[in-house]
């Protein structure tokens, strides 16, 4: 027992003399979506701030992890030595779902509803949201979010969210009306029953007709009129009027007036024509067979009486 006791405190003593040089720490980032926050370069000074003399013996990994867990954009860190004296380092950062700007505040929130700072090296793409919303609806508003990035159609076609009063209201990328919600239950249905209105109805109006479009009542879809939009008209309609100005229509529409004058020119001259036919017939034989009677009375009796 006393020689396997100086054995081991001789390896130990040996393991802790050894030295943590840069080709024995292995960081690896284990997000699921790429975001750069922090990068391996940042874990190497903490850990070299951490241990100056880059020994085992000195590393204090508890504190190393507690360090690197207190980071904002970190949501967790497993730090661990193996045998060979080679430093682990498993990280996982935060993924932002929304940026919000509240109060003249702006920070992001992922997830979990955990807020944390924007960085001054890197802005993640993600939706803007503004106003006055509360910490226990980060959630919530997270998975609406979501909901909206997994759908092709709600993707392009939202392009933030505001708060205002109670009411949470979609901002569109399509004309300058928003969308109001109200409160975040039944957002599934509330963006189900809108994506349809906008391809059944919407897409055949103009963008700037409405000022905004409620899905917060239940089973109904309300519509406000834009108090600046004049036609108040459908966008076939208003697209109509605009070709109706254009020279090339005034062109078309003269010979459609034409062959109608031209037909019923046709249909008169005709129906006068035999009219006139029929005149001379009747004066000029009756005239002619007067005088071929007049004749044998007055001048040739003898050519008869011969041929009899």
């Amino acid at each position: 027992m006393i020689i396997l006791g100086l054995l081991l405190s001789f390896s130990l003593k040996r393991f802790s003399g050894q030295k943590i040089t840069d080709n024995k720490i292995s960081v690896k980032m284990n997000e699921k979506t790429p975001v750069y926050f922090i990068d391996e370069k940042d874990i190497r000074e903490i850990v070299k701030k951490e241990n100056p003399s880059g020994k085992v013996g000195d590393l204090n990994i508890p504190v190393l992890e507690k360090k690197i867990n207190a980071l904002p954009a970190v949501d967790s860190a497993n730090v661990y030595l193996n045998l060979n004296g080679k430093l682990y380092l498993d990280i996982t950062q935060r993924v932002p779902v929304f940026r919000l700007n509240k109060e003249g505040r702006d920070f992001y929130v992922d997830e979990k509803g955990t807020e944390f700072p924007i960085s001054k090296t890197y802005s993640h793409p993600c939706m803007l949201v503004t106003g006055n919303v509360k910490p226990d609806e980060y959630k919530k508003l997270a998975e609406l979010v979501e909901k909206i990035d997994k759908d092709d159609f709600s993707k392009k076609f939202f392009i933030g969210i505001s708060k205002s009063k109670d009411d949470y209201n979609l901002l569109t990328s399509d004309g300058n009306y928003k969308v109001e919600i109200g409160d975040l239950d039944n957002i599934e249905f509330k963006v189900k029953g809108l994506k349809t209105f906008v391809e059944k109805y919407l897409v055949f109006q103009d963008p700037q007709k409405y000022s905004m479009v409620s899905v917060k009542y239940q089973n109904q879809i309300v519509t406000t009129l834009n108090p600046y939009f004049k036609e108040n008209d459908s966008i076939l309609k208003a697209g109509n009027k605009e070709l109706a100005k254009a020279p090339v229509l005034a062109a078309v529409k003269k010979p459609e007036i034409l062959p109608k004058t031209a037909e019923a020119q046709k249909t008169k001259t005709t129906s006068v024509k035999p009219k006139e036919k029929i005149k001379p017939k009747a004066t000029t034989q009756p005239k002619e067979t007067k005088k071929t009677e007049k004749k044998p009375a007055g001048t040739k009796p003898k050519a008869k009486v011969k041929i009899e």
